[in-house]
């Protein structure tokens, strides 16, 4: 099988790399980037590349299923202008032409509480894009909606802090379906259920991601 990345250099997106580099199912990974990763392996193709320049690049995403880890916050955007065109057009210009080459099976890291009728600017740009990729009729399209990712080695003080608190909640019964999870979980997940599902449109919430990890 030959997997796409998007997002390969982010924190979900260089964990799934990770494994798919020592995961026999896999015979290559192709990956779109700006700039080159750390990482380099006999399986693993790089394709440098400007994310605005679509006609330059979509003709090169061909393989079997292209996961979608691209993202950013509004801290490194500076604008939800500049968030939206990372958060939704980058990735639905990729899933487009995925499914334009013939590519059958998708899967978008989404966010929780996504809902394209939600108050919240990225709740909502999050939800739209959701939507977006569904009307594409991949084959197997399957949509993550994890809570908060504990990314190893992270120094996001307010990260950790949000995970240690909605932790404690946890632990007395509050918010349970809202249980923090690592990065590689996530990504061990994303594998794990591309593999063995069915034909179908699955959306995974974050209480059940766990239950996908062996």
């Amino acid at each position: 099988m030959q997997a796409i990345i998007i997002g390969a250099t982010g924190a979900t997106g260089s964990d799934l790399l990770k494994l798919i580099l020592t995961d026999d199912r896999f015979d290559s990974v192709l990956i779109f980037t700006r700039s080159l990763p750390a990482i380099t392996h006999k399986k693993l193709k790089v394709e440098t590349i400007d994310f605005d320049q679509p006609e330059q690049w979509s003709h090169l995403i061909k393989g079997d299923v292209l996961f979608s880890c691209l993202g950013t916050t509004i801290k490194t955007a500076k604008t939800q202008q500049a968030q939206y065109k990372v958060d939704y057009e980058y990735q639905l210009s990729f899933a487009k032409a995925a499914r334009k080459n013939g590519i059958e099976n998708y899967v978008l890291v989404s966010a929780l509480y996504a809902s394209s009728s939600s108050i919240f600017f990225y709740s909502k740009m999050k939800g739209q894009l959701e939507d977006a990729v569904r009307e594409l009729n991949f084959q197997k399209l399957i949509i993550f909606n994890p809570s908060i990712l504990i990314r190893e080695n992270s120094n996001r003080i307010m990260e950790k802090l949000a995970a240690k608190a909605l932790k404690i909640f946890n632990s007395i019964g509050l918010f349970t379906s809202n249980q923090p999870l690592s990065t590689r979980l996530l990504a061990e997940a994303m594998i794990n259920t591309v593999m063995t599902f069915e034909k179908g449109e699955y959306h995974i919430e974050a209480s059940r991601i766990a239950s996908y990890v062996e």
